[in-house]
């Protein structure tokens, strides 16, 4: 492929028709800010420690060859 030599900055974008209109470089469009996750139980917890348990254990069955 054949690339030119940079000549000075890149022209400017057009618009397409039938396009959304154009946002400004360094704007975003607005969101409403994300709601509260709230805290986990004990029970999301307890269920997180038993699965990196059981991972942990399996890992260490695996590295030893145990069946």
């Amino acid at each position: 492929m054949d690339e030119r030599e940079h000549t000075g900055p890149l022209p400017h974008a057009h618009p397409v028709a039938h396009g959304r209109p154009p946002v400004a470089d360094g704007q975003t469009i607005p969101q409403p800010p994300a709601p509260a996750a709230p805290p986990l139980t004990r029970r999301q917890y307890l269920a997180g420690w038993l699965c990196a348990a059981v991972v942990l254990v399996l890992l260490v069955a695996g590295v030893l060859g145990l069946r």
